[in-house]
């Protein structure tokens, strides 16, 4: 069996906070706006988790109302998603994501962030694909004012040990 789920998430950028995107802090001049840490290719990632699962959407996981979540990092939340999927018998076989931004220059970041990712969603680095683009300075993302991020996952049925 196999399923597949899409997550799409957006964050305006703000001054003081820091910029957290697949949960590696970017040195930049502002962060993004949110309850949590913001991490909006996280957030993207475990909604497309939580899609494949049919189990809804972060915000009705993990509420925005809720201070528990105030200033979490996104990757917890992102394990937690992972440990409910596996509790139904299904596994992360892989995620595909874009982050969609003019600013920064988040190439050399990919490495670490697919790093972090695969560790929170137990599979290998090869696994895990994230791209960024720019929005060719078209409408608020092109402007710079927020960034976006999509992804796709597929969950497996998750192998029994013999």
């Amino acid at each position: 069996m196999m399923r597949v789920g899409i997550g799409y998430d957006v964050h305006r950028l703000v001054p003081g906070r820091p910029l957290v995107l697949g949960g590696v802090v970017i040195p930049y001049e502002r962060g993004l706006d949110g309850h949590s840490d913001a991490d909006a290719l996280l957030h993207a990632v475990a909604d497309a988790v939580l899609g494949a699962a049919a189990l809804g959407d972060l915000g009705g996981h993990f509420p925005n109302t809720d201070p528990v979540y105030r200033n979490m990092a996104s990757v917890r939340l992102l394990e937690t998603v992972v440990d409910r999927v596996e509790g139904l018998g299904l596994a992360v076989g892989n995620v595909d994501a874009v982050v969609i931004a003019e600013a920064p220059m988040l190439a050399p970041f990919v490495p670490a962030m697919r790093a972090v990712m695969a560790k929170a969603l137990r599979v290998p680095e090869a696994s895990v694909s994230v791209k960024a683009t720019t929005h060719e300075r078209l409408g608020s993302l092109g402007r710079g004012e927020g960034i976006a991020a999509q992804a796709v996952c597929l969950l497996r049925a998750k192998e029994t040990p013999r």
